[in-house]
């Protein structure tokens, strides 16, 4: 198939379905530049997982500069060197090890047992709207010590924030919602932090406040500008992650019942939802210096569109790559939420996404919650799951039935 012949990124023949495109790319046109975008786009496993790891600083983050700074502000994701890692060794505590484990995880059990209440004893529910949507920005809401009565202000606002950052096409009308919304929270939250730093607690938001290393600490715009970010970023991967595996497992019966028996196996099933079904499709970053990359040279100071989608079905890297399948060996589960992982639904590298386990910790608690709930779940009668979206990418509708079970 020729370029000409591949359908383009911003065709609804690519949104209703990109992985026949994503195919055709890897084997023909690995590197495509990109006239609307303006970027070089990227599509095997071995380009995407280079530009990722990058270990010749080769590439770099300055395309958040227009991409995300507007959204948020200047961010952790647009930093390099010590900067980078110092920035990072202030908020990456409160995200592994015994915080997460000891103050966050009853966060997100009571947060996923509040919300499975509502509709535990209906018979039905759409785990999208009713549970995925909801769950990742009351944790983050909870995790921070914000008011959970402001979920739909939170919901609107990484809403935007999201079509912003997909915002491919550049339609006027999603930039200056998005750039309505920076202000929006700017005013929201500076005030909650100058209170917070007066009377710390036991929250995310305090801990940001008090920490400090090599001398350096977060002034209120950095912190901000973080939170902005982790209600984003947070909410609507782990909205779209929890959608996906459950889209997944319900559409394949046998590993369903496989997890349902066996609980240990939740890890596979989303480590294999995250390859197959990835929560972000595409990921940004810049060239620092020309970089010959399968199918030829990206020029230097050029923004490179590594497709996250496309690579996560590489054939050269994974067997069978279209099928889901939580037993596949070619995917280590142990890795698969640190910086080593054999996917690249978190990217890789310096910029491996600060919240996988977090993710992990929701995914786990969320999946283990709804299938005690739901022993008998199952899909709406005739509903097949369809996923939406370019950037980012899931079901947004998932009716399931089940027996009720009281509380």
């Amino acid at each position: 198939m020729s370029t000409a012949q591949i359908p383009d990124i911003l065709s609804p023949e690519f949104a209703q379905n990109p992985y026949p495109a994503y195919r055709a790319m890897r084997e023909s046109a690995p590197l495509i530049w990109h006239e609307p975008t303006q970027s070089w786009i990227v599509s095997r496993y071995a380009d995407v997982e280079r530009v990722f790891k990058d270990k010749e600083a080769q590439f770099t983050t300055d395309n958040y500069d227009w991409q995300i700074e507007p959204v948020h502000g200047k961010t952790i994701l647009q930093l390099s060197g010590r900067e980078h890692a110092v920035r990072r060794a202030l908020v990456a505590p409160a995200f592994r090890g015994s915080d997460l484990q000891e103050k966050f995880l009853p966060v997100i059990e009571a947060n996923s047992r509040e919300l499975i209440d509502t509709f535990r004893a209906t018979g039905s529910a759409d785990l999208v709207t009713d549970y995925a949507t909801r769950f990742p920005v009351n944790v983050i809401a909870d995790m921070l010590g914000l008011d959970k009565a402001d979920h739909a202000r939170f919901h609107g606002w990484y809403t935007t924030v999201i079509a912003f950052l997909g915002n491919l096409a550049g339609d006027p009308d999603v930039a200056a919602a998005g750039e309505r919304t920076r202000v929006e929270f700017a005013e929201y939250m500076i005030p909650i932090i100058q209170a917070r730093r007066e009377n710390l607690g036991d929250d995310l938001l305090s801990a940001l406040c008090a920490a400090e290393v090599d001398g350096v600490r977060m002034n209120d715009e950095d912190i901000k500008a973080f939170c902005s970010l982790l209600l984003a970023a947070g909410g609507e991967t782990t909205d779209k992650a929890i959608a996906s595996i459950f889209a997944n497992l319900l559409t394949h019966p046998e590993q369903l019942a496989a997890v349902r028996e066996d609980r240990s196996l939740i890890a596979r099933a989303f480590a294999e939802t995250l390859r197959f079904t990835p929560p972000v499709h595409m990921i940004m970053r810049q060239s620092a210096v020309d970089v010959e990359l399968s199918g030829g040279t990206v020029p230097a100071g050029a923004t490179v569109t590594c497709l996250i989608g496309s690579a996560n079905r590489d054939e050269n890297r994974y067997k069978d790559p279209d099928r889901f399948d939580i037993f596949r060996e070619d995917l280590t589960t142990t890795t698969a939420f640190s910086a080593a992982a054999d996917h690249l639904a978190f990217a890789l590298g310096r910029h491996f996404c600060v919240g996988a386990l977090l993710a992990k910790a929701e995914v786990e608690t969320g999946v283990n919650q709804l299938l005690d709930a739901m022993p008998d779940l199952r899909l709406a009668d005739g509903f097949d799951p369809v996923e939406q979206g370019v950037f980012t990418r899931g079901p947004q509708s998932l009716p399931v039935l089940f027996t009720p079970v009281e509380a």
